[in-house]
């Protein structure tokens, strides 16, 4: 049996991550991991505390009409990133964080500001301006397949 690489293994991370999520659109999942490859932080997106679930009242941007990737201010989640940001404080600094799709760009700005130097993500999303932020503050971006033994492929490296 094959182990797999490190990036594989924490994107699966946080693909387990992400089933906690009380999204009714997306189920998303990060995960921070320092040098050592010791998980900093984990974090799903969903509402704030004590707030009612989007999957138990349904969801405010479905209602309204609102595309995907649009109308951040509008929803009451709080995204994978942040939620695992919040978790890791400056323990964040100078680690990698898993995500298992596009970092929008508001969470993008937070990524920067925590000191994450490198994001790998497993997946996708509509809102890809956060890769812009990322790579004009020098984040590296790697994006890996979603299937086991995909090879790592940088999305934005500052460096080339």
């Amino acid at each position: 049996m094959e182990r797999p690489t490190w990036d594989e293994y924490f994107s699966k991370i946080a693909k387990d991550v992400a089933e906690r999520s009380t999204c009714t659109r997306h189920t998303f999942g990060a995960v921070i991991v320092n040098e050592k490859h010791e998980i900093v932080a984990t974090g799903y997106n969903g509402v704030v505390r004590g707030a009612p679930h989007c999957n138990d009242k349904g969801c405010i941007k479905d209602r309204l009409g609102i595309k995907s990737g649009t109308g951040h201010e509008i929803c009451p989640a709080v995204h994978a990133e942040m939620n695992a940001l919040i978790q890791g404080g400056r323990l964040s600094r100078n680690c990698t964080l898993y995500v298992n799709a596009f970092p929008c760009k508001i969470c993008a700005r937070l990524i920067v500001n925590a000191g994450i130097v490198r994001v790998v993500v497993s997946g996708e999303y509509t809102d890809r301006e956060g890769l812009e932020v990322l790579k004009a503050a020098g984040v590296t971006v790697s994006h890996i397949g979603q299937d086991a033994g995909c090879e790592t492929k940088d999305v934005v490296n500052p460096n080339t």
